[in-house]
């Protein structure tokens, strides 16, 4: 049986104490044993990744890996792997229109989106308590991985054609793929559009919005929730973004959450945003206490704030650190 989203959503922008959603899910390697290559290789490790994270920390949702490279690796895009860090994709694979134009949308399953469909089926049919929602990246940020992000920005102004094929093919995709999520059990989606974070107001009207407003329908029509991460220094693009019909909005450690959550609409949620490489990697329980509880103080009076991280939660994250973000998060609500 799905899980009730639509409770889920009333409850997370309603007043009253709130589990957190960091974006945490690769820590989870320092309990399961593996190394990071072996879990984004193998849809039955990222599950039982998922599921230590869920068994350890009182998250308010299962999050699926953040793993940026996998929809580009799909397209053909070569990707570096690592022990300890996240996947990266490592060079582009269109230079040209001609190669836009040739450019072959792969089936959903291809490279390693099929070992993630595989382990977000596999923990959706672990854990009831909560709700499972799967990683994706957004239309603009997997266009600027097979165009290379600084090329993509010179695109946008000089020959916009070619990314609005490219951004055409990757967002059917992208679509196909949300669906099939859901078919796997997801009860959503956290999408990354961290690129679209470098646009000005105008460029990501045209070359993100549009794109990723047909990835919410489609989420939609489906079933799914959706949860627009964006990391950038995004406070010009607040307006563009609190229009884009998501279900709720995550932010990064780049912008002033009070501000962020003064312009965002009210009835959705809005995630943010402890600084997850200066506080949460680096840091100590301490000086991690110190910034959710100023964080709290400043934030925690919106009903629709939920407490996050501003990004994907390294994985080498020290465990204390993490048992500090959620213990300070409860001693707030317990004031």
């Amino acid at each position: 049986m799905d899980f009730d989203m639509e409770k889920w959503m009333r409850d997370m922008v309603s007043p009253g104490e709130k589990r957190p959603l960091p974006v945490l899910s690769f820590p989870g390697i320092q309990i399961t044993g593996n190394t990071v290559e072996e879990t984004v290789r193998s849809g039955r490790l990222q599950a039982e990744c998922m599921e230590a994270i869920a068994d350890r920390f009182d998250m308010a949702a299962v999050l699926g890996l953040m793993d940026l490279s996998v929809e580009a690796e799909a397209f053909g895009s070569p990707v570096r792997y690592s022990s300890q860090e996240v996947p990266t994709v490592t060079a582009a694979i269109i230079q040209e229109e001609e190669e836009a134009d040739a450019l072959q949308v792969p089936p959903v399953g291809a490279g390693r989106t099929g070992e993630c469909l595989a382990g977000i089926r596999q923990v959706a049919g672990q854990v009831k308590d909560r709700p499972v929602l799967a990683g994706m990246i957004g239309p603009y940020s997997l266009a600027g991985r097979l165009l290379d992000m600084t090329e993509i920005m010179i695109l946008c102004y000089e020959e916009p054609e070619i990314v609005e094929t490219v951004l055409e093919k990757v967002t059917g995709f992208l679509c196909d793929y949300a669906r099939a999520f859901k078919e796997a059990g997801a009860d959503g989606i956290v999408m990354a559009e961290p690129a679209a974070g470098l646009l000005s107001p105008g460029l990501f009207r045209e070359f993100s919005v549009p794109y990723v407003k047909r990835i919410c329908q489609a989420a939609r029509e489906a079933g799914l929730a959706l949860i627009y991460h964006n990391c950038g220094m995004v406070e010009p693009l607040l307006g563009d973004i609190a229009d884009i019909p998501a279900d709720g909005y995550s932010f990064g450690n780049a912008v002033d959450m009070a501000r962020v959550l003064k312009e965002m609409p009210g009835d959705r949620i809005v995630m943010g945003n402890i600084d997850p490489v200066g506080v949460l990697r680096s840091g100590t329980p301490e000086t991690v206490e110190k910034a959710v509880t100023e964080l709290m103080e400043r934030c925690g009076r919106y009903p629709n704030f939920l407490l996050s991280s501003g990004c994907d939660i390294p994985p080498v994250t020290p465990l204390a650190n993490l048992q500090a973000f959620f213990d300070s998060a409860q001693a707030f609500y317990g004031k």
